[in-house]
């Protein structure tokens, strides 16, 4: 997927995006589900992807001329360095591409500003998709885009660290305390046990299996500085003043892969996008993926995608709503998932990717208790200094972090309104 290895970057530009999407007009966008098309048969589409690599570029490509092939249109794929900056410019020059990714973080502004051509009413299998992604791209209630694919986050080890540490199958953590006991054991001869990124991305994962999270389901109101939250950061923190769990930096790596496959990590919380980064980065660097342990409130882990969004100033919006449909059938979410790694977000698709991928058991399992992200307008700003915050949680106070994070929050739910 296009944020594999960059889920724990700050959201790029965010006022770009808001101030771009809030000045375009709604026309055929919310409220109104009759498709905007050109007149005359042949379409020319534009996609605009942000992309993970060369193997994901190259699927698109071939799903999209596929699709064109069989229709007579015509689409140009076009690869963007900088997708919240790039969409967000266009969508303020009134220029548009026709089709686009949309990260969960921008969705809400976009959707806000009446940027997207809302499609789901159009969609007559829609209920196959993740019930947890629906609701992630739902605006007012309805299903404005749909996820192109999933990933959830598993605990991932070092089976070679582990066997070295004296440790069996058989000590697999499936709790906390089983998980914190471990890493203890695994943090030696320069390994630390467990090595995370410090953002809500990864760390919210505790947040979740504490029985805790951000905002209350409906995001309406916000829970950041809940019991639950405060004792999953202390676990947290507990962990890293014992020295058995550390955040990337500290070990020089620049993400919980690189740390896993170095061997300066023994354990990482880490998604399904991992796997495609070890067979190319460390092929030769045994590993299992494991479910996260449970915490307190019981197993749980996060949910991720972007979603194909269609311009509402298209004006090949029944084209592009054709085209979104073949790029989220069954077969070709299990083409993309062969091609570069991403699982489904279909829930049939996702069970027959289960058959042919057992080695991601544990994420795919994930999915039926996974967190979707928090999708308020305005609310990027709002995680980027709850990241910020979290860096420093190893000597800091985790109710001040929650606190700050519920004064934030507070703040971009009102603007939100």
């Amino acid at each position: 997927m296009a944020t594999s290895r960059t889920l724990a970057a700050a959201a790029v530009c965010a006022a770009v995006a808001l101030g771009a999407v809030t000045g375009c007009s709604s026309s055929g966008g919310f409220g109104d589900s009759t498709a905007k098309q050109s007149s005359g048969g042949k379409q020319d589409l534009t996609v605009l992807i942000a992309t993970s690599g060369e193997a994901e570029t190259a699927a698109v490509k071939a799903a999209t001329a596929a699709w064109a092939q069989q229709t007579g249109n015509t689409v140009t794929v076009q690869i963007a360095s900088n997708i919240n900056q790039q969409l967000g410019q266009a969508l303020a020059g009134g220029t548009p591409p026709d089709l686009f990714y949309v990260n969960s973080d921008q969705f809400a502004n976009y959707a806000k500003g009446g940027s997207l051509y809302a499609y789901g009413d159009q969609i007559p299998d829609a209920a196959d998709f993740s019930e947890q992604l629906r609701k992630a791209f739902s605006n007012d209630g309805k299903l404005t885009c749909l996820p192109k694919d999933s990933s959830t986050l598993g605990l991932a080890i070092n089976t070679d660290l582990w066997k070295q540490a004296g440790l069996t199958e058989a000590d697999y953590p499936t709790t906390w305390q089983q998980l914190s006991d471990d890493a203890a054991k695994l943090t030696k001869d320069g390994v630390t046990g467990l090595v995370t990124a410090p953002d809500y991305q990864r760390v919210g994962a505790l947040l979740k299996e504490a029985g805790g999270w951000i905002t209350d389901p409906e995001q309406k109101t916000m829970t950041a500085d809940s019991p639950a939250n405060k004792q999953a950061l202390e676990y947290l923190q507990s962990m890293m003043k014992a020295g058995s769990a550390k955040y990337v930096a500290e070990v020089d790596a620049g993400w919980g892969g690189e740390a896993l496959g170095k061997g300066k990590a023994a354990m990482t919380i880490e998604g399904n996008w991992l796997k495609g980064a070890m067979a190319k980065d460390f092929p030769n660097v045994p590993y299992k993926v494991l479910p996260l342990p449970a915490g307190p409130a019981g197993p749980g882990t996060l949910a991720f995608s972007n979603c194909w969004g269609i311009a509402a100033k298209s004006t090949h919006q029944a084209a592009g709503v054709d085209l979104v449909k073949h790029l989220t059938s069954a077969d070709q979410q299990l083409e993309f998932s062969k091609a570069f790694g991403v699982m489904p977000s279909r829930t049939s698709a996702l069970a027959t990717y289960a058959q042919q991928y057992p080695e991601s058991k544990a994420w795919v399992d994930g999915v039926a208790t996974s967190q979707p992200p928090v999708t308020i307008a305005g609310f990027n700003q709002v995680l980027t200094q709850f990241n910020t915050d979290l860096q420093s949680l190893k000597t800091g106070d985790p109710a001040a972090v929650l606190g700050s994070l519920q004064r934030n929050g507070e703040q971009a739910l009102k603007n939100a309104k």
